[in-house]
């Protein structure tokens, strides 16, 4: 048997975890002096009410070792393959906690998979592994799966505000001042490393959702994976996304518009929208 473990920035629904057969480790975030464990003490909903009422900055924080040491035992002591994707190397050091957590249990069926991405760019990572584990495959084939499938992931999104970015330290002053002009509204996606960058702006989010459905004409979606919409805070403006996807040929059933949690939405903050898909 072959485990499928990740971690909350891939932002699924606990009862979608139960449904898909995927433990989920908890990144915390602290806010206002207190921590919370993401999905456990504090829905995405509830986040973003935090974040409106107390104005404070979220820092988020790495699993805690021992989550992921008792998964990893786990699965050795059960004689199961397991197989971590987590949040991108870029953003968090959660993947090189993870590295050296299997160290600590000395187990080669333990494998440990950088996503270089995060929301619904990791979700479908592994959405994709627990189709593979469905099939029958093996850790390793999964793996290498895996890693042919996360250089095609694409991830479009366009914030409201390069403030939360800027606080979190994800970009440099010189970015955020370039970016804080009135009405720009960033684009932002992962690098190649997993890094975020900003490689464009808007005037205002309309304009920047064009920009973003652009990318569906470049870089056409593989039919054989899901294609997310994906908003912080604001589901209204993930559902005008999701038309003007549509527009483009398209069409996001609600259950793919999707909210971004409290991790990834600490460092975006409310009011943006995304795209995210596996490329052909």
């Amino acid at each position: 048997m072959v485990r499928i473990i990740t971690d909350s920035a891939a932002d699924f629904e606990p009862f979608e975890l139960e449904k898909l057969n995927i433990a989920c480790i908890p990144l915390s975030v602290m806010l206002a002096g207190k921590e919370y464990r993401e999905n456990i003490d504090l829905s995405k909903k509830e986040f973003y009410e935090l974040l409106a009422s107390t104005g404070a900055t979220p820092q988020t924080s790495q699993p805690s070792p021992d989550l992921l040491f008792d998964q990893f035992k786990a699965a050795k002591d059960a004689g199961d393959e397991a197989i971590y994707i987590c949040i991108s190397s870029g953003i968090s050091g959660t993947y090189q906690t993870a590295l050296i957590t299997k160290e600590d249990v000395d187990y080669d069926g333990c494998y440990v998979f950088d996503s270089l991405n995060a929301t619904a760019g990791e979700r479908m990572l592994v959405e994709y592994a627990a189709r593979l584990r469905d099939e029958g495959k093996n850790a390793r084939e999964i793996v290498a799966a895996l890693e042919e499938a996360r250089s095609k992931v694409v991830l479009a999104a366009c914030i409201d505000t390069l403030e939360y970015l800027y606080r979190g330290g994800r970009i440099s002053q010189t970015v955020y001042k370039l970016g804080t002009m009135a009405q720009v509204k960033p684009i932002i996606r992962f690098s190649p490393e997993g890094t975020i960058e900003v490689p464009a702006k808007a005037m205002g989010m309309r304009k920047g959702m064009d920009q973003l459905c652009k990318r569906l004409e470049a870089q056409k979606p593989d039919s054989s994976h899901k294609i997310y919409a994906v908003y912080t805070a604001d589901r209204a403006v993930g559902e005008t996304l999701a038309q003007r996807m549509a527009a483009h040929g398209c069409q996001i059933p609600d259950e793919q518009i999707i909210p971004v949690g409290a991790v990834i939405g600490s460092h975006i903050g409310p009011g943006g929208c995304g795209l995210i898909y596996i490329a052909e």
